[in-house]
Order: structure tokens, then sequence, then C-alpha cells
């Protein structure tokens, strides 16, 4: 009777695993809404409460300057998991004049008369609260919350002053917060990585630096760190970073660059803003100089970090060096089970033509990859796409064979 029992048991333990499964939903699509012809800078974080918060930057014009182009930034919700989603909501508006930045001005085709928000960062606090902090212009950075799971934010706080800081050991003309969703640590505080410009070079956004800031209140003062990754012949241009808390407590940078190795560049720190290690290039990590995504998967059991971006350094004629084609495609999922130190597991979520991506893990376990792809005809496919689209799979189809 015993052997009978065990084995039934195994049985039904067996008929609970969970298939292998992805699905992918559209979520921002060119064509749909006249005003836009451009969707970029996908972020996606899931609240204390479980509901699901896609982001993006919805552009005027999808060819030219697009950067300092016309933006808004939109965001949808979802809270069934990320089946189901809500019509798209214009979340940040900063009353008052508003000025081009100069370095912009310098720039061919830049109309002045335009508004550029740029660089959302969503933080989901464990106490329900989802902060947010976005650029006016690249050079004002602003900071707003809320306490309904995105249903409606604060009057935005202008915390420019903050990156005044940084000035002492780099003076910056052009700035940036994350993209992507950032992280709030055990202690409480509250990170978001950023990059500085000179704005001398190309797109005004060269050279560039990266570092962090951060709120130790709630988000009601920030501070800046330390330059933690600064330019070198070795280290060019490092900018767009996302971060993660390891399970010893420090914070991981994961940033992207313009380096020869082609590969991403890896940091750490005791507190997420002072005493960065020295960067690394991460072997396993190629760099098509894309902005990546990676998020701590914690459930049934389970404790991996996921990361995910374009894992392409395909060969092909006119790329910069022999075998480093940078084309944006192929934007895959890699886990870690060793905190970072290895990535053995790695899927393709979209083989063809695929950009930007930023991950997420929702209370059921639920995996989402939010991430540009092809669909459009209209020039934008090299570097962000025609829509914007949200894959959901379980660890399961990601760790399949």
């Amino acid at each position: 009777m015993h052997r009978l029992a065990l084995l039934s048991l195994l049985l039904i333990g067996s008929s609970f695993a969970a298939e292998p499964s992805i699905e992918k939903q559209d979520l921002f699509t060119v064509g749909e809404d006249p005003a836009y012809q451009l969707y970029h800078i996908p972020g996606i974080v899931v609240t204390a409460k479980g509901t699901v918060l896609a982001w993006c930057e919805a552009r005027k014009r999808s060819a030219g300057v697009s950067d300092w182009d016309d933006i808004r930034i939109l965001l949808r919700r979802s809270t069934d998991d990320g089946k189901t989603w809500s019509p798209p909501q214009s979340i940040a508006n900063v009353e008052g004049p508003k000025a081009k930045n100069p370095f912009a001005l310098k720039m061919k085709n830049v109309d002045p008369n335009d508004v550029t928000y740029n660089n959302p960062v969503m933080i989901a606090d464990k106490d329900g609260t989802v902060h947010m902090l976005f650029c006016l212009e690249y050079m004002r950075v602003f900071y707003q919350q809320s306490q309904d799971d995105g249903l409606t934010f604060t009057k935005p706080v202008e915390i420019t002053s903050a990156f005044e800081a940084f000035k002492k050991d780099y003076d910056w003309k052009v700035l940036a917060t994350g993209p992507n969703h950032s992280i709030q640590l055990k202690t409480g505080r509250l990170i978001v990585p950023v990059w500085l410009s000179t704005g001398t070079g190309g797109n005004a956004h060269r050279p560039s630096v990266t570092a962090t800031v951060y709120s130790d209140d709630q988000g009601k003062t920030w501070k800046a760190g330390e330059i933690a990754v600064p330019c070198t012949e070795e280290w060019i241009n490092p900018n767009e970073t996302v971060a993660i808390e390891l399970s010893d407590g420090r914070v991981m940078l994961n940033v992207r660059n313009e380096s020869k190795t082609h590969r991403r560049l890896i940091t750490t720190s005791k507190d997420g803003a002072t005493g960065w290690s020295t960067p690394k290039f991460d072997d396993a990590l190629l760099e098509p100089i894309c902005m990546a995504g990676i998020v701590r998967y914690t459930h049934g059991g389970q404790n991996e970090i996921l990361f995910s971006n374009p894992h392409n350094l395909d060969k092909a004629k006119g790329a910069p060096e022999p075998g480093k084609n940078r084309d944006r495609k192929n934007v895959s999922v890699k886990l870690s089970r060793d905190e970072g130190q290895s990535w053995p597991v790695n899927k393709s979520i979209e083989p063809g033509p695929s950009m930007y991506s930023d991950i997420a893990v929702t209370p059921a376990g639920t995996i989402l990859c939010f991430y540009g792809r092809s669909g459009d005809t209209k020039g934008a496919a090299a570097f962000a796409g025609g829509r914007l689209t949200v894959a959901r799979f379980n660890l399961e189809w990601l760790t399949a064979p």
C-alpha cells in the first residue's frame, strides 16, 4: 500500500507540471494611432498587487532625429497576468514653458517647438507605491508616483538639482534616466541607473558615462551616486543601463556600450551608489548596441536571474568588423542560476528583427518580455521596429530543450 500511495502521489504531482507555453500580443502598433509613427523604449514592471504596467515612448515621426522628436509617454495596464490590457494613457505632463535642449538645436531637422518627454523609469515599491522618473528634453528630470497601480499619478516634481553633483566629475549637458524598470533594494533604497553626456558627439548623446541616482526616503529626495562606468578607450560610451540586487545585497549594473569587445559591461557596488568595481565584459552577453532587460525570478522554489536583449553578432557584408554585425535581431532570454556568473540557458523569442526589451515576472510565475520587433514600412525597423510586443511564457518554455 505504501508503494501504491507513493506512486499515486508522484502521478498526481506530475499532472500539475506545467506544459511549456509562449504567446505574443502586440500592445503598440504603428498605424493604429495617426498621431504617432514610432513606438520605442518599452518598459514593464509588476506592482506589489500584481498589476502589470507596460509603457513606451510614442513619437510623432519615424525617421530623422526621432530621439529629439515630439514624444509622449504612454502606459497600458493589465490586472489579469498580462492577458488583457487597458487602452493607452499619456502619463507625463510638465506644466509651464519648456525650452529645447541647446545641444539638440545644434542638430539638423530638430523642431524647437517639439516637446520631448524621454526615458521613463518605474519602480514597484514593496509597499504598493509605483515610483516613476522621466526626463524632459534630455536635460531636466522629474519624479512622480502612483498609489493606485498606475491609474493616476501625482503632479511631477523636478529633481534635476540632484544631478548637479555629477558635474564635479563629469560636466554633462545631456542626461537620461534608465530606461526600463528599476529596483528597490531590501533596505528600501530606490536605485535608478542614469547616463550622462557632454552632448558633443553623435545625436548629442555621445560621449557618455553611466551612474545611478538613489532615494532613501521613498522618492521624496534623490541623490547622485558615483560614476560607475567612465568613458575610456576600452569602455566606449557606456549608456542605457539596467540594475539588479544580488543575493548578497550588492547591486549589479548591466551596461550597454559601444566597445570593440561587443559584450555587455558589468560592475557591482555594495550600496548601489558608491564604490563600483572595475567594469568587466561578460563574454556570454553579446552587445549589438541595444537596450536590455534584467529581473529576478523567484517562484516555485526557484531563485534565478533573467536577462533579455538581441543576441546577435552575425557575420554580414559591410559589418563593422568581420563577424561583428550589430543588427538588432534575435531578442532572446537568458537564465542564470549563479547570480549572473554564467548564463547556461538562452532561448530566442524573436529570431527576426527585434530591438529594445524589458522583462518582468508576475506573482503566478509568468514571464513577460516586452520588446520591439519589425512590422512597419517607414524605415523604423532598423532600430525600433514597427510594434511593441509582450511575449508571455513560463519557465518550462524557457528551460525546455
